[in-house]
């Protein structure tokens, strides 16, 4: 899908995940929305009906120059939303 989910420093302690305010960049459309609900991402049919996704947690901010196939701590495949609320809390973001 070509997604960037960035996840603050700070802001969204105490909420849920799906509650959190994160910055959404959507590569093939070059689009980038800040202050967005985590909820408003994966809550529609493109990201549920496209399963497994594989999602990556990275050292430092992505931008156009980001080598990703060297540059992540972790990176998984998911199958359900279950397992990406699971991805997030095992990195304690």
């Amino acid at each position: 899908m070509d997604w960037l989910i960035s996840f603050p420093d700070s802001g969204n302690e105490g909420r849920k995940y799906l509650y959190y305010t994160v910055v959404f960049k959507d590569c093939k459309k070059g689009n980038v929305k800040s202050q967005v609900s985590l909820m408003d991402i994966v809550d529609v049919v493109e990201f549920e009906k496209n399963y497994p996704h594989t999602v990556g947690f990275f050292r430092e901010p992505i931008n156009k120059d980001t080598n990703f196939s060297s540059n992540y701590l972790e990176i998984r495949v998911i199958r359900c939303i279950e397992e990406f609320w699971k991805f997030l809390n095992d990195l304690n973001i």
